[in-house]
């Protein structure tokens, strides 16, 4: 039984993504297992991974379902997060943002 799932996201400059991903997030990140790993834990059994790995870096894409998508929204312009707004996606509204490499953090819901 699979009891944990952790999204990656290969960036860069590790720096840089920790600082873009804390506003993201609005909080610094919960662990660093090794180095040029940062993680946020975003609910149980949930998290985030940004890896540093300037070769890779750009080409991911994470999809996360939250509650309330117009709060969202309201939170990354709080955070002076550029989007471009929501758009219809598979039934469900859609919130693409990309973060300084062009990784695609993509939020879903309500």
């Amino acid at each position: 039984m699979i009891t944990q799932m952790l999204a990656n996201c290969a960036v860069a400059d590790g720096r840089r993504a920790e600082e873009w991903y804390s506003r993201l997030f609005r909080r610094g990140p919960d662990d660093r297992p090794m180095r040029g790993l940062i993680e946020w834990r975003l609910s149980d059994g949930i998290g985030v991974q940004v890896w540093e790995d300037a070769e890779r870096a750009g080409h991911s894409a994470v999809v996360l379902g939250v509650d309330d998508l117009d709060a969202t929204v309201a939170g990354l312009n709080d955070a002076g997060i550029a989007h471009g707004g929501t758009q219809p996606g598979g039934g469900a509204r859609i919130l693409v943002v990309p973060d300084p490499d062009g990784n695609s953090i993509v939020f879903t819901g309500p």
